[in-house]
């Protein structure tokens, strides 16, 4: 299996993620801590059975082992964002954003990595800025306006912790295992996600779907243990093979394989994820998403 179809395999399956987060935080969590709490106890769990079961290498440097710490943590500062855009905002709409993180990659790659950015692949990064720029658009009738959402700017820092986490992990992976790495990288995500999310009103909250015997559980615990890791182990093996700024552009597809998951599923489940389904809105997305995700491979040029 080559680097790119490891990373095309890899967004397809976070697209997944991305529709079960929703369908969480839309349909069941009263807060946007309560699903964070969830899975950050989950990954924290999950980590430390990757660390056990693969066993700390007898030669890892301390480079190696705070990179792979610190893409876990910009992983879980990107998710804590995102999912907390999206407990407001349409997957199908915050999802595209984020996906200018190969952006971030490709020019945090040039001081760390050493890669190189050509004249296309800055036509690129331009058309996916504005791919975001476009999909983040609003119209305020109160004074007849096109503003930018106040959301972008959140997403867009959801994005460059996504690229940090792409450019740090590489280098871990240069040394470690996939699977120490990836042990690492999760327990330091949940970690994450429980410093930010450990207070009464998200506790309070999970103690009610608890109760209640809510399906969300089955939602997080595919999610987590199965779905959400299988993802994340084939984008570290596509690390491994491929450089940072490739596979982070090829893994930018999630936003497409996002918006067809979403249509398809709205269209089966009116209202499962809270979307607008016009036809207008759906046609934005697409052009939207379509010049994000274009812009992205040309960065891969």
């Amino acid at each position: 299996m080559t680097w790119l179809v490891a990373s095309l395999i890899s967004a397809a399956f976070m697209g997944l993620v991305s529709i079960s987060d929703k369908v969480v935080i839309y349909r069941y969590a009263k807060t946007p801590l309560t699903l964070p709490l969830i899975s950050g106890t989950c990954q924290v769990l999950f980590g430390i059975a990757c660390v056990l079961v693969a066993g700390i290498p007898s030669q890892s440097s301390l480079t190696a082992n705070a990179s792979a710490i610190s893409s876990g943590m910009f992983l879980g500062l990107a998710v804590m964002i995102l999912m907390r855009v999206m407990y407001t905002k349409e997957v199908s709409r915050a999802i595209p954003v984020t996906q200018c993180a190969p952006i971030f990659s490709a020019l945090l790659a040039l001081p760390i990595l050493g890669e190189s950015i050509s004249l296309i692949q800055w036509l690129g990064i331009m058309a996916a800025v504005i791919g975001s720029v476009f999909i983040s658009l609003k119209i305020d009738p109160d004074i007849s306006s096109i503003l930018l959402d106040t959301s972008f700017y959140w997403l867009m820092l959801s994005a460059f912790c996504f690229g940090a986490a792409y450019v740090v992990g590489k280098v871990a992976l240069e040394e470690l295992p996939i699977l120490y790495t990836h042990g690492l990288r999760t327990f330091t995500l949940g970690s994450t996600f429980l410093i930010f999310t450990s207070r009464s009103i998200a506790w309070n909250d999970t103690k009610s779907l608890i109760k209640k015997r809510s399906p969300a559980f089955l939602f997080v615990g595919i999610n987590e243990f199965i779905t959400a890791q299988f993802a994340i182990i084939i984008l570290l093996w596509a690390l491994s093979l491929g450089p940072a700024s490739l596979v982070a552009a090829a893994t930018s597809s999630r936003a497409l394989f996002t918006l067809l998951f979403t249509l398809a599923i709205t269209r089966l489940w009116n209202g499962a994820l809270g979307e607008d389904t016009s036809t207008s809105s759906t046609l934005a997305k697409l052009f939207s998403t379509l010049l994000i995700v274009s812009g992205i491979f040309a960065i891969a040029i």
